[in-house]
C-alpha cells in the first residue's frame, strides 16, 4: 500500500506541477489578447481532483493499517525516509527522484537522526534550473512540509542544512514493548522471494584448505540472514566432482586396489592418493594414456567407472562433513556433475542464437564488455568450467525460479563470474532489473607476516588442521581461566566448541569481506575488543541479570502489555535506540552483503548495554530478607530485549552461545576485564584475591553506604558454601558492601 500512495503521490505531483505550467501559459495568452480556455487544463484539473481524493483515501487507509498492532519490528530509518520523502516531494513537486538521504546522528546533541536532503537538491537545482538557493533555505522548506507522523517530536536545522530529527520516547518505548511481547521479527518484505547461495565449493580428492574458511563461514551466515527475514533459500555446494582428474584418479585405483568393486578399498588419505595419481600422470606415458580413456568411459557412463568415481567422491564428502559439522554448516550438493547433461544444449543454444565463433578448434563466446572469451566446447568436444557455470546459472534461473542468486566466491573469480552473468542476460535468460544475480567477492586469510596463509613448510595449511589447532588454543584459555574446576566434563566441552568456532566464524565475519584479514588466534579469543568471546561474556552477562533478578518472559510479556515504558536516562534512551536499530542493520546487510556490519552492531549493542548497566540499577537486594528484586520494568525490558537481539544475531552468524562458562565468573568476568563495576568476593579462588574490589560497587551495604559507584555490585561465593557469608575483612578495605551475598547466576 506505501508504494500505491508514493506512485499516487508523485504522479499528483507531477500534475499538478503541469497545471501551474499551463496556467502561466494561458496568463500570458490573456495578456496578449487571446482569451481561449485550454481543454487539456480543464482535463488535467478534473483529472487532478480525482487524483486527491484517491490519495486522501490511501493515505487513510494507510494510516489505518499502521495503526493495528503489528508483531514486526518497525525499521525506523525507513519510516524517516518515507516522511522526509513525502516532504521534499511536497516542497518540491518538480524534481524527479530528489535525494533522500537520512542516517543516524553520530552524536547525541545532533538529535537522534539527520536527513542531509538539502545540500544535493542544490545542486540539482542549480544544475537544472539555474536557481541559487541555499541549502539552508531549501531545509527551511523541507520542514515545512513534514506530514503528521508518530515518531518525530522535533526538528532542527543546523549548519548549512542538516535537519536534526529527535524522536518521541513514547514512539520509541511503544516499539520496545512491542518487541518483548512479539520476539526479535524482522520486518515484511512482502512477497516470499527465493534466494540461491552458492558457496563453499570445495573439489573432489582434494582436502578443503584454509582457502575455503571464508567462502563457507561467509555463505553459511549469509543463508542464515535471509532465511531470517523470511526468503525461501537453497544452499548449493557446488562440488568440483567432474572432470579430466578422475581418469587418473580411476586409473591409480585400479592399479592399487582392483577388487574396488567388491571390498570398499581403505583410502585413508586421500590427498595422498591424488598426489600419486597426479605424480605418475606426469610421468608414465602409459597411465597417461590410461587415465583418458577412463575420463572417456565415465562420460559415457560405463558401470564400473560410475562406480570408482561414486567411491572417490564418498571418500571425500566424509572428510568434507566433519569440517561442516564443525561449523554448523547445511548445503545441498549439486556438484558440476549435476550439470553435466545439461551442457550440450547450453552450447546448442548459443549457438542457435549465433553468439559461437570458432577458434582453432574450440567454440567460444564473446560477450560485450568483457575482452575474455567463454570457452564453452574445447577442440577435442570436451566441455569446460565456463559450460558449468553457464549451465548452472541457467538452472537456477530456469528451474529453481530464483529471484536472487548469490556467488561466494573469492575476488580472483571476478572477471570470470561477470563475465559468465554477462551472458545470461545477452541471451536472455533474466533481466538485472527484475532478478539479481550478485557475486559476495571476499579476500585472502593471511599470516600474522600480511602474506598468505601458509604452513611453515610453505603448504596450504589444511582446515581441518587450523579447526582442531582451534580447539587446543580454547581448551588452554578456559583451563588459563580454571573453567575445568567449575564446569562438568561435558559442560567444558561445549565451551571449547563455542569458543574455538565462534572465534573463528566472528574473526571472519568481523572483517569487511571485501578486504584480506590476518589470521590470529590470540587476537580472536581475546575478551576485549570486537571479538567473539567478548559478545559471548556480555551475552552470558545479560542472561545472568535476568537469572538473579529471577524474570521470566512470560512476567514480563505481561508488564509490557499492561506499563508504560518511561525513558528517562540518557543510557536507557541510548540502549533503547540502540536495540530498535535491528531492522536498520538488517535491511543494509541485505543489500551490500556484507555482514561486518551485523558484528559492528553486536559491539556497539554490548558496549552500550555495559554503559546502561554501569549507570543504572539492573537488581537491587533486600539485606533483611536476602531477596533480589528488578530495579524497574524498562531496565527489565532492556536487558531482556538486548538478551533477544544478541541471541538472535548469534544464531544470525551461526553460533551457539553455551548456557554458562563458570558458575562464580560467568557475570563478573566480562565487567573485572573491561574495567565496569563490579565488586567480586568469594573464598579459595586463584585469579582474583579473596574480597577483590574492581573499579565501582553498587550494591547496597548492610550499613546503608553505598559502593563508591551508583552501579551493580556482583559477589558471587563457591556452591558449596552457599547460605554461609563470606569473610569480608578483605572487602571492608575496598567497598562497604561488607560482604553482602547474592546467589550466583549458575544455581
Amino acid at each position: 500500500m506505501e508504494a500505491r500512495v508514493s506512485q499516487c503521490a508523485a504522479r499528483l505531483a507531477r500534475q499538478e506541477n503541469e497545471i501551474r505550467l499551463l496556467t502561466a501559459e494561458i496568463e500570458r495568452l490573456k495578456n496578449s489578447g487571446c482569451l481561449g480556455v485550454s481543454p487539456s487544463l480543464e482535463g488535467l484539473r478534473d483529472e487532478n481532483a480525482k487524483l486527491k481524493y484517491r490519495l486522501n483515501f490511501l493515505r487513510k487507509s494507510l494510516q489505518e493499517e499502521r495503526s493495528k498492532p503489528a508483531k514486526s519490528m518497525i525499521n525506523i530509518n525507513s519510516c524517516l525516509q518515507e516522511i522526509f520523502g513525502a516532504a521534499i516531494q511536497a516542497a518540491y513537486p518538480e524534481l524527479e527522484n530528489p535525494p533522500l538521504v537520512v542516517t543516524p546522528s553520530q552524536q547525541p546533541k545532533f538529535g537522534d537522526y539527520q536527513c542531509n536532503s538539502a545540500m544535493g537538491i542544490t545542486q540539482i537545482l542549480l544544475k537544472t534550473k539555474e536557481q541559487k538557493v541555499s541549502p539552508r533555505e531549501i531545509a527551511e522548506k523541507i520542514t515545512k512540509h513534514i506530514p503528521a507522523n508518530e515518531c518525530i517530536e522535533k526538528v532542527e536545522i543546523a549548519g548549512p542544512g542538516f535537519i536534526n530529527v529527535h524522536l518521541r520516547r513514547d514512539f520509541v518505548s511503544k516499539q520496545l514493548s512491542s518487541l518483548l511481547v512479539n520476539g526479535v521479527q524482522p520486518p515484511a518484505i512482502g512477497k516470499r522471494k527465493k534466494v540461491v547461495v552458492d558457496f563453499s565449493s570445495p573439489n573432489i580428492a582434494k582436502e578443503m584448505h584454509v582457502g575455503h574458511l571464508r567462502s563457507t563461514i561467509i555463505g553459511e551466515s549469509m543463508c542464515r540472514l535471509f532465511e531470517f527475514a523470511g526468503y525461501d533459500v537453497l544452499r548449493l555446494n557446488h562440488l568440483g566432482d567432474w572432470g579430466t582428474q578422475f581418469g587418473m584418479l580411476i586409473a591409480h585405483l585400479q592399479d592399487k586396489f582392483p577388487d574396488y568393486l567388491t571390498v570398499s578399498p581403505p583410502i585413508g588419505d586421500l590427498q595422498a592418493f591424488y598426489k600419486e595419481s597426479k605424480r605418475r600422470f606426469d610421468t608414465e606415458e602409459e597411465f597417461k594414456k590410461r587415465a583418458y580413456q577412463c575420463v572417456v568411459l565415465l562420460q559415457s557412463k560405463t558401470p564400473d567407472f560410475i562406480k570408482a568415481w561414486e567411491l572417490i567422491c564418498d571418500v571425500s564428502r566424509k572428510e568434507f562433513q566433519k569440517i561442516y559439522n564443525c561449523l554448523d554448516i547445511t548445503l545441498t550438493e549439486r556438484g558440476e556433475s549435476f550439470y553435466h547433461e545439461m551442457m550440450k544444449d547450453i552450447v546448442k543454444e548459443f549457438e542457435d542464437k549465433g553468439f559461437v565463433q570458432v577458434d582453432d578448434g574450440r567454440k567460444i563466446v564473446f560477450v560485450p564488455g568483457f575482452p575474455v572469451p567463454l570457452t564453452i566446447m574445447k577442440s577435442d568436444g570436451g566441455y569446460t568450467y565456463d559450460t558449468s557455470d553457464l549451465a548452472a546459472l541457467k538452472h537456477r534461473l530456469c528451474e529453481e525460479k530464483a529471484d536472487i542468486i548469490i556467488y561466494v566466491v573469492d575476488s580472483g573469480q571476478s572477471g570470470h563470474l561477470q563475465t559468465v552473468f554477462a551472458a545470461g542476460q545477452m541471451i536472455g535468460w533474466y533481466d538485472p532489473k527484475v532478478t539479481r544475480v550478485a557475486h559476495a567477492a571476499f579476500g585472502v586469510v593471511l599470516g600474522e607476516d600480511k602474506k598468505k596463509f601458509k604452513t611453515r613448510s610453505g603448504d596450504t595449511v589444511r582446515l581441518i588442521d587450523l579447526l582442531e589447532e582451534g580447539l587446543k588454543r580454547a581448551m588452554d584459555k578456559l583451563k588459563d581461566k580454571e573453567r575445568d574446576k567449575v564446569l562438568t566434563a561435558e559442560e567444558l566441552k561445549a565451551a571449547q566448541t563455542s569458543v574455538a568456532f565462534g572465534c573463528i566464524k566472528y574473526a571472519d565475519l568481523s572483517h569487511n569481506r571485501l578486504n584480506d584479514y590476518v589470521f590470529s588466534f590470540d587476537k580472536m579469543l581475546d575478551d576485549r575488543g570486537n571479538t567473539a568471546a567478548y559478545l559471548l561474556y556480555a551475552f552470558t552477562r545479560i542472561r545472568a541479570i535476568a537469572r538473579l533478578a529471577n524474570i521470566d518472559e512470560q512476567m514480563l510479556q505481561k508488564a509490557a502489555r499492561e506499563e508504560v515504558l518511561i525513558l528517562d536516562h540518557e543510557k536507557e534512551w541510548k540502549l533503547g535506540k540502540c536495540i530498535l536499530r535491528f531492522p536498520e542493520i538488517l535491511q543494509k546487510i541485505l543489500e551490500d552483503l556484507l555482514l561486518h556490519t551485523l558484528c559492528d552492531y553486536l559491539y556497539e549493542l554490548a558496549t552500550t548495554f555495559t554503559e546502561f548497566y554501569d549507570n543504572c540499577y539492573c537488581v537491587e537486594k533486600d539485606r533483611q530478607s536476602g531477596e533480589c528484586w528488578p530495579w524497574g520494568l524498562l531496565l527489565q525490558n532492556c536487558c531482556y530485549s538486548c538478551g533477544r537481539t544478541e541471541g538472535g544475531w548469534h544464531s544470525l552468524w551461526g553460533h551457539r552461545p553455551v548456557s554458562r562458562w563458570s558458575r562464580e565468573l560467568q557475570a563478573a568476568r566480562l565487567m573485572e576485564t573491561q574495567g565496569s563495576s563490579v565488586c567480586l568476593a568469594w573464598e579459595g579462588r586463584r585469579g582474583l584475591s579473596q574480597g577483590q574490589a574492581v573499579s565501582r560497587g553498587g550494591f547496597r551495604g548492610e550499613s546503608g553506604v553505598d559502593c563508591p559507584a551508583p552501579a551493580p555490585m556482583v559477589m558471587f561465593c563457591r556452591p558449596d558454601r552457599e547460605g554461609e557469608h563470606v569473610e569480608a575483612a578483605a572487602v571492608r578495605s575496598h567497598c562497604h558492601c561488607h560482604g553482602q551475598r547474592i546467589r550466583h547466576p549458575g544455581d
